[in-house]
C-alpha cells in the first residue's frame, strides 16, 4: 500500500466519522424529542391526534421544550465525548491499560515475552519508526490490538494465548498486521471512533440512570406519579440501544475493509502468507477463539486482530470480515478446516514450528544487500520515496541483521531504563577531551549515579557508532526510556540539552537526535499532540522548505545538492548560508512542514533525499540525517533503501 495515499485515506476517514458522527446526533435529537412528545402528551391530558405521525406529535410539544431538549442532547452526546478523548489523553497506552494490559519490561526474561519483543523491535526498526512498548492481557484467546493518536505514543497489546498458541512465523504475520494499523493511520481512527460513539451511547445510560434513581426512590418512598419518568427513562434506553446499533454500524463501516489491507500488508512484509493464514486458522481451530471477556474490550472491538465479541446480526455489525474469508484472501488454497490447536502445541514443543533468532540470522544477513527486483527506481531519490512507511521482507532481514550485529553490551543497555538514559549520555560525548570533561562533570552533578556510572562502562564503546547505528539505538530505547517517571524523563532531557550545547555549537545530526526525543517521548509524558494538515501544496511552504534544504546542504558542503533539492521541489529559492544557532529556524520550519497534507509530502521527502544522498555512495551519516528528518515530518523510512540498489 502506498504510505501516502494511506494517509490521506485515513484522513478522509475521519472526515467521514464525523459525518457518520453528525446525523447520528441528530437521529438521537428526532428519537428523544419525540419520546418527550409522547410523554408530554400523555400526562398533560391532551388529545393524541387523530393521525400519528413524527411531525404530528412533535407539533404537541411548545417550541421551547424542543429547543431545549435539543441542546441538552447535543450538550449530552459533546460533553460524554470529551470526557472520553480526556480519558484517552495517554493515546495507546490508555487502552492498553483500560483493557487490564501489564507492561512487558524490555529486559523480560520470559521465553514467551522475550520472543514477542524480539519481533515488535524487528518489525519496528524495519519500518522505521520507534519500538513501541508492549502490552500482555491475561486472555487465553489469541488476538492482538494496536493503538495511539499516531506512531509516537502507539502501543502493541498481545493476549496471553497469542503467546502461548503461535509460533514465531504466526506471531509475526499478527503482528505485522498490527504495524500496518500504526503506520497507516488506522489506529488513530480506531482512537477518535471510541471516543465519539461514546457520546452516541451515553443517551442510553442516562436512561439507565433514571430508571435506577426511580427504583430506588420506589423502595424508599410511597409516592405514585413516577410513571411518566420511568417511561422517559425506559424510552431514553432504548435509544440507548438504538444509538449501540449505530455505533456499531458504523465501527462496522470504517474497520471492516481495512482489517483486509492490514492482513495483505502482514504479508507484504513478511512474504509469508502462511504465517498470518495460519494465525488465524488456529483462532478457527481454539476454543476460546479471538474472544475477550473484559468488558473494556466493547468499545475497542474494532482494534483487535480478531473478533472479540459475538453481536446479534453478527454478519452486518461486527467490526471484521468472516474468519473464513480472511483465511481464503491470503490462502486461496485452503481447504477450509481448521488447526486444532492443542495438537499443534505438541509440534511447537518439539521445535519443529519456529526458528529462533540465531538460527534465522544467517539467512538474513545474506538477503541484506539483495535487490527488491520487484521495483526499478529511476534514483535513490524515488527509491526512499518509495520506501517510506512501506513493510517489506527485506528490510525486516536488514533489520534482524542490524541487531544481531549489534554488540550485547548495547542491547543490553537500549532494554534497561537506567542504562538507556547512559547509552544516549554517552552517545552525545564529544570527541575532544577538554569539552568532554566538562560534560561528564555536568553529568556527575545532575544525574542518578546509576547513570552516570553507565556513561562511564558506555563511552568508549558508543565512540565507535556511526550515526545509522546510533539512530537504531535510540528507536530500540524507547520502550526503556518510557519506564521512566516524569521527573527522570525531565531530568533525561535537560541533560540531553546541556550535553549538546556543551561545545556552544549544535550539528544536525545532534538537532536530529533531539528532535527524535522530543517527538517520541512527548506525547508519552505530555500527552499526543495533534498535528493538524492544512497545506495541500509544497508553495505553501515554500520558505520553511528551503530552509531546511539548505540546513542539509551546508552539512553536505555542497550548493549543487541544493538546487538539485529546489528542483526537485519546483521551487526558486537562494541556498541560506547564515548561521542558525541552536537550530531555530530549522524548528520552525519543521514545524509548518509537519503541516503538510500526506500527498504533498512525497515531493518534500525527494527533495531531502535529493541534496542529503547528493554523490556516488552517500554515506551512512548523510542517510542517517535523511531517515531522522524523515522520521521528525511523520514519513518513517527503512534503513536499508540505500543499500538496495
Amino acid at each position: 500500500m502506498n504510505f501516502y495515499q494511506a494517509q490521506d485515506d485515513a484522513r478522509r476517514s475521519t472526515w467521514r466519522l464525523i459525518a457518520l458522527f453528525v446525523a447520528a446526533v441528530l437521529s438521537l435529537i428526532v428519537m428523544t424529542n419525540l419520546l418527550v412528545a409522547v410523554v408530554y402528551v400523555w400526562t398533560g391530558n391532551h388529545a393524541m391526534p387523530t393521525s400519528i405521525s413524527t411531525a404530528t406529535l412533535l407539533a404537541q410539544l411548545p417550541t421551547e421544550y424542543w429547543l431545549t431538549i435539543s441542546v441538552g442532547v447535543v450538550a449530552i452526546v459533546a460533553l460524554a465525548s470529551l470526557f472520553k478523548f480526556a480519558s484517552l489523553r495517554g493515546g495507546g497506552r490508555s487502552v492498553a491499560e483500560a483493557l487490564g494490559g501489564r507492561l512487558i519490561s524490555p529486559a523480560d526474561s520470559d521465553t514467551g515475552r522475550r520472543r514477542l519483543l524480539n519481533v515488535v523491535e524487528e518489525m519496528a526498526i524495519a519500518s522505521g519508526i520507534a519500538v513501541p512498548p508492549v502490552y500482555v492481557i491475561d486472555e487465553p484467546s489469541i488476538n492482538a490490538f494496536a493503538a495511539g493518536f499516531s506512531p509516537d505514543d502507539a502501543v502493541i497489546g498481545v493476549n496471553q494465548g497469542t503467546l502461548d498458541h503461535l509460533s514465531r512465523n504466526e506471531l509475526q504475520g499478527v503482528i505485522g498486521h498490527e504495524f500496518s494499523h500504526i503506520l497507516n493511520g488506522d489506529t488513530r481512527i480506531n482512537l477518535n471512533l471510541i471516543a465519539t460513539l461514546h457520546g452516541i451511547l451515553f443517551i442510553g445510560l442516562v436512561g439507565w440512570g433514571i430508571l435506577r434513581a426511580m427504583g430506588r426512590g420506589r423502595r424508599s418512598s410511597s409516592s405514585s406519579g413516577g410513571a411518566p419518568v420511568m417511561a422517559l427513562g425506559f424510552g431514553l434506553l432504548i435509544i440507548g440501544y438504538a444509538g449501540s446499533f449505530f455505533g456499531n454500524l458504523i465501527k462496522a463501516a470504517v474497520s471492516r475493509q481495512r482489517e483486509y489491507l492490514a492482513d495483505a500488508a502482514a504479508v507484504q512484509f513478511t512474504r509469508n502468507p502462511d504465517g498470518i493464514a495460519s494465525a488465524l486458522k488456529k483462532i478457527g481451530g481454539l476454543s476460546f477463539g479471538s474472544a475477550m471477556s473484559s468488558s473494556a474490550a466493547a468499545e475497542a472491538s474494532h482494534m483487535f486482530f480478531g473478533q472479540c465479541q459475538a453481536l446479534f446480526m453478527n454478519r452486518l455489525l461486527s467490526t471484521h470480515p468472516p474468519l473464513e474469508r480472511r483465511i481464503r484472501a491470503v490462502d486461496p488454497s485452503w481447504n477450509g478446516e481448521f488447526t486444532p490447536v492443542e495438537a499443534d502445541l505438541a509440534a511447537m514443543a518439539a521445535g519443529q514450528s519456529s526458528q529462533s533468532l540465531g538460527a534465522q540470522l544467517s539467512d538474513h544477513q545474506r538477503a541484506v544487500h539483495a535487490p527488491d527486483h520487484g521495483q526499478a527506481p529511476e534514483d535513490v531519490s524515488d527509491r526512499v520515496v518509495q520506501q517510506v512507511g512501506q513493510l517489506h521482507q527485506q528490510a525486516l532481514d536488514h533489520a534482524v541483521a542490524i541487531i544481531g550485529a549489534t554488540e550485547s553490551t548495547l542491547r543490553e543497555a537500549a532494554h534497561d531504563p537506567w542504562a538507556a538514559r547512559g547509552l544516549i549520555h554517552a552517545m552525545l560525548l564529544d570527541d575532544r577531551d577538554d569539552i568532554r570533561r566538562t560534560q561528564l562533570q555536568h553529568l556527575a552533578a545532575n544525574t542518578e549515579p546509576v547513570v552516570f556510572q553507565q556513561v562511564g562502562q558506555l563511552a568508549d564503546v558508543a565512540r565507535t557508532l556511526d550515526e545509522g547505528q546510533k539512530l537504531v539505538l535510540v528507536e530500540m530505547s524507547m520502550p526503556a526510556l518510557k519506564e521512566l517517571s516524569h521527573n527522570q524523563f525531565r531530568r533525561f532531557m535537560e541533560n540531553a540539552i546541556t550535553l549538546i550545547n556543551a561545545d556552544a555549537r549544535v550539528d544536525l545530526f545532534e538537532w536530529v537526535l533531539h528532535r527524535l526525543l522530543v517527538k517520541e517521548l512527548h506525547p508519552h509524558f505530555e500527552g499526543p499532540s495533534r498535528v493538524r494538515a492544512r497545506y495541500a501544496t509544497i508553495d505553501k511552504v515554500a520558505e520553511p522548505a528551503r530552509v531546511l534544504l539548505s540546513a542539509l546542504a551546508r552539512e553536505q558542503g555542497d550548493a549543487a545538492s541544493f538546487d538539485a533539492g529546489m528542483h526537485a521541489l519546483g521551487i526558486q529559492g537562494a541556498l541560506d548560508d547564515q548561521h542558525d544557532p541552536n537550530f531555530a529556524r530549522l524548528n520552525d520550519a519543521l514545524r509548518e512542514l509537519r503541516r503538510l497534507k500526506p500527498l504533498a509530502k512525497p515531493q518534500l521527502i525527494k527533495a531531502c533525499a535529493a541534496v542529503a544522498l547528493a554523490g556516488d555512495e552517500p554515506n551512512a551519516r548523510a542517510y542517517a540525517l535523511l531517515q531522522g528528518i524523515s522520521a521528525a515530518l511523520d514519513c518513517p523510512l527503512p534503513p536499508f533503501v540505500v543499500s538496495a540498489t
